[in-house]
C-alpha cells in the first residue's frame, strides 16, 4: 500500500455490526486505511468493535424506539393514529391532522432533543480521540436516523471538520420516503451541503443523480473485495455446513445471499429453483432486516405455492462463527459459499452489488437480474453470469442448468470473473483512490 500521513479518523453510522453492506464495506475501508497508517475510531449505535476505539450512542441507531417512533410518525403518516387536537395548539383546525405533509410541533420538538443530545455526543467523540476527519457511513444520505443527520451537519457547519461522506443510499432511491412530513430536514441534511463535505457514492447514476437533484459533485468509489488475498481452502468446520443448512449432497445448492426485502427478487430464485429440473434447495442467508416481514411472509407462501423447498438460515449465517444456545454451530458466508452450486442475484434495485462481487471472490457462478448499476457499471467489464432482465425466461434455465452440470465452465468463468474483479474492485483500487481522497481533504503533497 501507499505511504500517507497518518492521520486520527472517526467513522460515524447508525450502526457497524453485522453483515449489512454499509458495515462490511465501512469495515474494508478501514482496514486499508489502517495498512496506510492511519487509525479509525467507531462511533454509531449498534457496534462490534473494540470499545477502548469506540463511542456506543443508543439513539444513533435507526432501530433504537424512538428513532423507530420518529421513522413511523413521518414517513407512514396515519390518519387514524393523529385525530384530535394538537395539545400544544388547541386552536388549529383538525383537518392539519389528517395531512400526510404536516408534522405536529411536539414531534419537532423530540427531534431537536435528539439532534441536541447526539450532536453532543458526537462532540465527545471527536475531542476524545483527537478526530482530525470523519468518514459518515450513509448517514448523511438515507434518512433513517433524522436527527443523528441534523446533529452532524451542524457539528460539521460548526467546526469546519473535514468529512468524508461515504453515500451508499440516497433519498430518492427508496419509494418509502417519498412521501414524508420532513422534507425541511432532508434537504438539509441528506445530504448537506457544506464546504468540508467530500461526497463518495458507490455507483456512477448516483454522482449523476446528485449532481442534478442537490447541485453537488462526488467521486464514485465502487464496493470492493479484497482481491489480492484469494480466500482460504475450505476447512473441517466450513464442510459441515452444507449438512447444518439442511442440503443433501445429491441437491443443487442455490444459495441468495441476501435480506429478505422486496427489491432483493427471491422469488426469481424460488422459481429458478422449481424449473431447473433436478432436485434443489434454495437457502437464505439473511433475515428481513428493517423493512418489516410482509415480504417474507410473501415468500414462504410463493415457495410453497411452487413446491420449492426454500430454507431461511439467517440463524446459522453470521458474521463469526459460534454456537448457538440449542448447541448448533453458526457459520460465516465465507464458510457457505464454496458449497453454491448456483449464487442467484435477482435484485431489481441494487446500490451497487455486494454479493454479486463476494460471488466472483468465491468464484461461484451467479445467476443475475440486470438491475441498473449491474448494466452500467459492471457488466461493461465483462463478467460472465448467466443474465434475465426482470423474468425467468427458459433461456436462463438452460444456461443455468448448463452450469451446474458443465463445471469446467462453470471454473472458466469463475477464473475470468476473479481476474476482473481483482481489475476492477479490488483493495489497491480502493487504496489508490482513498489516498487521493485524503490527500484532497488535507491537502498534503503526494
Amino acid at each position: 500500500m501507499a505511504n500517507h500521513v497518518a492521520r486520527r479518523l472517526g467513522f460515524v453510522s447508525t450502526r457497524f455490526a453485522g453483515t449489512d453492506g454499509v458495515s462490511l464495506e465501512a469495515a474494508k475501508w478501514a482496514t486499508v486505511l489502517e495498512r496506510q497508517g492511519h487509525r479509525c475510531f467507531w462511533f454509531a449505535g449498534e457496534l462490534d468493535v473494540p470499545m477502548d476505539r469506540s463511542r456506543l450512542v443508543e439513539e444513533a441507531f435507526y432501530r433504537h424506539p424512538e428513532i423507530d417512533a420518529i421513522n413511523r410518525a413521518v414517513f407512514s403518516p396515519d390518519p387514524l393514529a393523529t385525530t384530535g387536537t394538537d395539545p400544544d395548539h388547541p386552536d388549529l383546525p383538525r383537518r392539519d391532522f389528517y395531512s400526510p405533509y404536516v408534522r405536529s410541533s411536539r414531534l419537532t420538538r423530540r427531534i431537536d432533543e435528539l439532534r441536541a443530545h447526539l450532536k453532543s455526543e458526537l462532540y465527545h467523540f471527536v475531542h476524545a480521540f483527537d478526530l482530525e476527519l470523519l468518514v459518515v457511513e450513509n448517514a448523511l444520505a438515507i434518512p433513517l436516523n433524522l436527527p443523528l443527520g441534523l446533529a452532524l451537519t451542524e457539528l460539521i457547519a460548526e467546526t469546519g471538520i473535514p468529512v468524508i461522506a461515504h453515500h451508499h443510499d440516497l433519498p430518492w432511491e427508496r419509494q418509502r420516503f417519498a412521501l414524508n412530513t420532513v422534507p425541511d430536514i432532508i434537504g438539509a441534511a441528506f445530504p448537506p451541503q457544506l464546504p468540508s463535505v467530500r461526497h463518495v457514492v458507490i455507483n456512477s447514476v448516483q454522482a449523476q443523480q446528485l449532481a442534478w437533484r442537490a447541485g453537488l459533485t462526488s467521486r464514485v468509489i465502487p464496493n470492493v473485495m479484497d482481491f489480492e488475498s484469494p480466500p482460504p481452502p475450505m476447512d473441517d468446520y466450513a464442510r459441515g455446513s452444507r449438512a447444518d443448512l439442511g442440503v443433501a449432497d445429491d441437491e443443487v445448492f442455490i444459495l441468495q445471499p441476501t435480506r429478505i426485502i422486496g427489491r432483493k427478487g427471491i422469488e426469481h430464485a424460488i422459481e429458478l429453483t422449481r424449473r431447473l429440473g433436478t432436485p434443489a434447495t434454495l437457502v437464505i442467508s439473511h433475515a428481513a432486516g428493517d423493512e418489516g416481514t410482509d415480504y417474507e411472509q410473501r415468500v414462504r407462501e410463493f415457495a410453497h405455492l411452487l413446491d420449492v423447498r426454500v430454507r431461511f438460515e439467517a440463524d446459522l449465517v453470521g458474521p463469526q462463527r459460534g454456537t448457538l444456545p440449542d448447541g448448533r454451530r453458526t457459520y460465516t458466508l465465507a464458510d457457505v459459499y464454496p458449497h453454491a452450486d448456483l449464487v442467484t442475484y435477482g435484485s431489481s434495485i441494487e446500490g451497487f452489488g455486494n454479493g454479486f462481487l463476494e460471488a466472483v471472490y468465491h468464484r461461484r457462478p451467479i445467476v443475475v437480474n440486470r438491475y441498473s448499476i449491474y448494466e452500467i457499471d459492471i457488466a461493461p467489464k465483462g463478467f460472465m453470469a448467466v443474465e434475465f432482465d426482470s423474468y425467468i425466461s427458459a433461456a436462463t434455465i438452460r444456461d443455468a442448468r448448463r452450469l451446474v452440470e458443465d463445471h469446467s465452465l462453470a471454473a472458466e468463468w469463475a477464473d475470468l470473473n476473479y481476474t476482473l474483479g481483482r481489475r476492477h474492485f479490488s483493495y489497491s483500487v480502493l487504496d489508490r483512490r482513498l489516498g487521493a481522497l485524503l490527500s484532497e481533504c488535507f491537502g498534503d503533497a503526494r
